[in-house]
């Protein structure tokens, strides 16, 4: 079994966190089922936020009793103090406990830093004073904000989209985050949908001794492949590295890797799902992707201003209005049976 320290707070865990984004989207009684199993596989870090709906209450109940068993982060969108306690109080009511292990700010559009206005990093020490949450940390999926939290020495984890279609820029995080004994924790290990390899996702996360991967899990069979890894976790081959360069190959520098810097759109477009539509329903097909509810999505960007908005805030540098439009036509065409998936 292998296992990661993040940083400097000490917690030494599994190297397969738990990210229980998307247990919102099933029943209760699953998601407390699939919990306890993640659990008794060995999984001992669970991510969650106060923004996922359910998650946090369905968190509780599966663990009511075992607090002292596992490591429990969440994390708030506040962007004043009195909404930062009030997230906080109500995180700690749905997961049945007096405290957190980590408390993350939520992709915040600034990083949070003493006497900047806000008051947020205050109420965080304040917070951790009162012993509600255990260490602080940040998440966020803009380069310029990561590298300002590594900076300021005041965070003691890092969460960023870091996979094996990773840059250089993700890469000098990491790297940074190890020098600092900042905890590095990786979310998006399979992009979003869009890597189907689980093997070589995890042996390439496993490289970085200092990285803690949360895999967003709501299938039993999903978790089936990740709990195989504690006992056998997959070990770069030439095989996996090859599955790898194929797709890079495949899918290049020019996708979405649906960052959210681009967001929100004044034409109310879910970029960050629309522009990437075309590999999503090619690479994990789903029925799921061609509800009346996502058709719905998609011919919103009929509605697109061509203000550019989206394609100036682009940290990859991406054409991204002519990615929605792309991505439109070929969606139709697949509507309308023209093309096999």
């Amino acid at each position: 079994m292998i296992q990661v320290t993040l940083g400097s707070t000490g917690i030494k865990v599994n190297k397969n966190g738990f990210g229980a984004l998307p247990i919102q989207r099933i029943s209760e009684d699953a998601a407390i089922a699939l919990l306890r199993r993640a659990h008794r596989g060995g999984m001992d870090f669970f991510d969650t936020a106060r923004f996922y709906t359910d998650s946090e209450k369905k968190l509780g109940k599966a663990f009511h009793g075992m607090r002292d068993e596992i490591y429990l982060a969440t994390k708030t969108m506040a962007l004043t103090a009195d909404d930062f306690w009030k997230d906080l109080g109500e995180s700690l009511e749905a997961l049945g406990t007096d405290y957190v292990d980590l408390y993350q700010f939520h992709n915040p559009p600034f990083c949070p830093k003493p006497e900047d206005g806000s008051g947020l990093y205050e109420a965080m020490l304040e917070a951790k004073a009162q012993g509600k949450i255990r260490h602080i940390g940040i998440t966020n999926h803009r380069l310029k904000a990561a590298h300002e939290a590594i900076d300021s020495g005041l965070y003691e984890t890092l969460q960023f989209p870091f996979c094996y279609l990773a840059t250089d820029h993700e890469l000098e995080l990491v790297e940074k985050c190890r020098k600092a004994n900042m905890g590095f924790i990786a979310m998006k290990g399979l992009s979003g949908g869009l890597l189907t390899n689980s093997a070589a996702a995890y042996a390439f996360l496993g490289q970085f001794d200092n990285v803690l991967p949360i895999w967003g899990i709501q299938r039993e069979k999903e978790l089936d492949e990740f709990l195989s890894y504690i006992d056998n976790p997959p070990a770069m081959t030439k095989e996996l590295r090859a599955e790898i360069d194929k797709d890079k190959e495949e899918l290049g520098a020019d996708f979405c890797r649906a960052c959210g810097y681009c967001m929100p759109c004044p034409a109310g477009i879910e970029i960050n799902t629309c522009a990437r539509m075309s590999q999503l329903i090619r690479r994990s097909p789903s029925e799921l992707q061609l509800t009346p509810e996502v058709q719905a999505k998609m011919r919103k960007i009929e509605e697109c201003k061509h203000c550019n908005a989206c394609k100036k805030k682009c940290p990859f540098g991406l054409d991204t209005p002519e990615l929605l439009k792309k991505n439109y036509e070929d969606y139709k065409e697949i509507l309308a049976g023209n093309v096999k998936l």
